[in-house]
């Protein structure tokens, strides 16, 4: 006998918990069109799971009524591998910020993602720690001015999607916060991937950091300032879609006119499918102002998930070995009675 799922809306994934974020806080619209996709993916309520770190963004799991762990600083990765290890029945969302996720928890990011643990992974990027108020965060431009960077900031920023990809990710993307129906779609996609998908989200702290990303979101200016990537489309982008993107004989891309003797063929078409991370390292390399920046997904391949073969191990072993016993093995080998 078959039961019937019950029909979820967002409502149901609204906790009864009072929203804590600053007033027109990026968070708010990521946390609603997450809310708004989970109840179309035919998961019961009770097999998802939200583990987050520290920081801001962090407050998610007390927003959704799901189950959730609000963990240590930087080290949601790897307790969200233990979690799909033991039940990889669950669906597991790992939110993160800049801070959390590419600071003290860049090392469990980076091995979370090249295990291809089947976790989906939202990396809130603000360019700033807001919750401890305001200090320049591994993302933060160089020159930046903030509490802790009063003569500016002096450090290399890191490229969220460049060490996603160096670390071999299989799913890649990026979105705006207020660009509901991008994002919507994005979190739809990570959501059906087999594996590590990764999603670095523009927000805007309009505390500390407000207007970082304004050529990405407000309207009449993000249209010259973003290029949507589209598999098997090329790169064309602008207000009126009359600029593209080429990659010249330097294998270095460029901004073209179209017209003039260049059409849509000669310029670069996005294939998100490449085994070869190659495109998809270039694409998260271009940066604003001098090129439009991508958003969409970068890359979208298959490789042999973690936990579906941790599993089939654990079974393999099982078969071969027995179910094992704790209190068996704990008493084995030498022991020994301190007095």
């Amino acid at each position: 006998m078959t039961t019937e799922l019950p029909v979820l809306t967002a409502k149901d994934f609204a906790s009864d918990q009072e929203l804590r974020w600053c007033p027109r806080c990026g968070d708010y619209s990521i946390l609603a069109q997450f809310k708004k996709v989970l109840p179309t993916l035919g998961i019961p309520q009770e097999n998802f799971v939200v583990v987050s770190g520290i920081g801001c963004s962090s407050r998610f799991p007390y927003y959704v009524d799901t189950y959730g762990f609000h963990s240590i600083h930087g080290r949601a990765p790897a307790i969200a591998s233990g979690v799909k290890g033991v039940r990889p029945d669950l669906q597991v969302w790992v939110i993160t910020g800049d801070g959390d996720g590419l600071s003290i928890g860049g090392n469990h990011l980076m091995h979370a993602i090249r295990r291809n643990v089947n976790l989906k992974i939202i990396l809130f990027n603000n360019q700033i720690y807001g919750l401890t108020k305001g200090q320049y965060s591994p993302t933060s431009p160089l020159g930046k001015r903030t509490k802790s960077t009063p003569l500016g900031s002096i450090d290399n920023p890191l490229s969220p999607l460049s060490v996603a990809i160096g670390s071999e990710a299989t799913f890649v993307a990026r979105s705006v916060d207020v660009d509901t129906k991008h994002l919507t779609s994005i979190l739809e996609r990570a959501a059906h991937h087999d594996g590590t998908a990764f999603i670095e989200v523009y927000q805007d702290c309009n505390v500390f950091n407000s207007g970082a990303f304004y050529y990405a979101s407000k309207k009449g200016v993000k249209e010259d300032n973003i290029v949507y990537l589209e598999h098997g489309k090329p790169l064309i982008y602008g207000a009126d879609r009359d600029k593209g993107i080429r990659v010249n004989e330097g294998n270095r891309p460029e901004v073209v006119e179209l017209g003039s003797g260049i059409s849509e063929d000669d310029l670069l078409f996005h294939d998100e499918q490449a085994e070869e991370p190659s495109l998809a390292f270039l694409l998260a390399r271009m940066r604003h102002p001098e090129f439009p920046e991508p958003v969409g997904v970068f890359r979208s391949v298959q490789r042999p998930v973690y936990d579906m073969a941790l599993d089939e191990q654990v079974s393999e072993a099982i078969e071969q070995q027995g179910p094992g016993d704790l209190d068996e093995l704990f008493s084995s080998g030498d022991t020994w009675t301190v007095e």
